[in-house]
């Protein structure tokens, strides 16, 4: 499990942390709700189209997600035309899904509805001011999730 620091926090700090998560949580429900797809296939796309062709196997561990469940959804996208399986050139045993065009065409539709749905709602719910404060959260969330 996690670690637990020695020091005790602040319960305002206590209480801040757990609304962040919070609010985070509900901000990440209204993204994937832009999606034209399951979670577990937008994944897998996004991971492709990250780190390219990979075996089920890598993909079920990167994603942890049990060997059969990604099997499954590596035949929904399959079926869908939005990735392609073919043999690894450098041991023909193992079997590559990549993404195929319209997989990535499909991926960059579902990021542009989310961003133009987050951009649309920081123009007409926040204002200038804040709009720079979000940006200088941005900057500080981001050290937060990078350790």
């Amino acid at each position: 499990m996690y670690a637990q620091s020695a020091v005790a926090s602040p319960p305002e700090l206590t209480s801040s942390a757990s609304e962040l998560r919070i609010v985070l949580g509900q901000l990440v429900r209204r993204l994937r709700a832009e999606n034209r797809m399951s979670i577990s296939q937008a994944t897998v796309l996004a991971r492709l189209d990250r780190d390219g062709p990979a075996t089920a196997s890598n993909l079920a561990a990167s994603e942890r997600v049990r060997p059969q469940s990604m099997a499954q959804t590596i035949v929904e996208l399959e079926t869908g035309g939005l990735v392609s399986r073919t043999p690894d050139e450098t041991d023909r045993r193992q079997i590559l899904v990549d993404l195929t065009e319209q997989g990535r065409a499909m991926l960059a539709d579902d990021r542009a509805r989310r961003d133009g749905w987050l951009a649309q709602a920081i123009e007409t719910q926040l204002a200038a001011d804040e709009q720079e404060l979000l940006a200088k959260a941005i900057a500080l969330l981001g050290r937060i999730a990078s350790n």
